[in-house]
């Protein structure tokens, strides 16, 4: 059993995924139907049936063939926050967003920075955009400078990422129905550790249903986060 997690266990970018319940905005709630239809935002579903693996670590930088990389990347006034990559590949944007989102460096990064790096993941399209869910993956500000306090840094690896079978069905039933949004749901799966001062550390397994929004001719970007993991 991995070390209880000082301050993160449970709550901010430490939830686990059941714990996490982010607001979802426009359209997320028929993704997370039971049902077949998994539609984002317009009520419209995502492409593709293919599916695809590959490991990373954070935070981390996009390859030339669109795979995760390790390697640190800072954006201006975002501290360790990595930069979104430039890519067309809803399944790797996906894994790479992921390794984001459970990474962070209080030595280096104010709370400030980790959300305006953040941000800039985020798709522009505001009909789109669901801020909130991203938003609050990253802890208050107290907590936040109690992990300064502790010196507080986490890392992550993506194990595996896939278009969920509701979406894939939903595709199958609609296949037009992608080219209204260009929207993707594709759930990653994987692991972050967590390190503070004293030589404490920590492991959790870590999953998250991600809406990704890849219109042809343009970069891959976060649209939002699902409150729970479709399979």
């Amino acid at each position: 059993m991995p070390k209880r997690l000082p301050f993160l266990s449970g709550h901010g970018l430490g939830w686990s995924t059941r714990q996490r319940v982010a607001a979802i905005g426009l359209g997320l709630a028929v993704l997370l139907a039971v049902a077949a239809t998994v539609a984002l935002i317009t009520g419209r579903t995502s492409t593709s049936t293919s599916t695809s693996t590959s490991r990373a670590h954070a935070p981390s930088a996009v390859s030339g063939n669109g795979s995760p990389t390790v390697g640190p990347q800072s954006s201006a006034g975002a501290g360790a926050v990595a930069k979104p990559p430039s890519m067309a590949d809803p399944v790797a944007f996906a894994q790479a967003a992921a390794v984001m989102l459970w990474s962070y460096d209080t030595r280096s990064t104010t709370r400030g920075q980790q959300l305006a790096g953040m941000r800039a993941w985020l798709t522009p399209e505001g009909a789109y955009a669901d801020w909130a869910s991203l938003a609050a993956q990253v802890p208050d500000p107290v907590l936040w400078s109690r992990m300064v306090d502790q010196d507080q840094y986490a890392t992550a690896t993506v194990d595996e990422a896939h278009y969920p079978t509701a979406f894939k069905q939903a595709l199958a039933d609609d296949p037009a129905a992608i080219t209204e949004a260009y929207i993707y749901a594709v759930t990653v799966t994987g692991s972050q550790r967590i390190v503070w001062r004293g030589g404490g550390a920590g492991s959790e397994d870590r999953s998250v249903t991600l809406a990704v929004q890849c219109r042809p001719h343009h970069d891959c970007a976060l649209v939002s986060l699902a409150p729970r993991v479709v399979p």
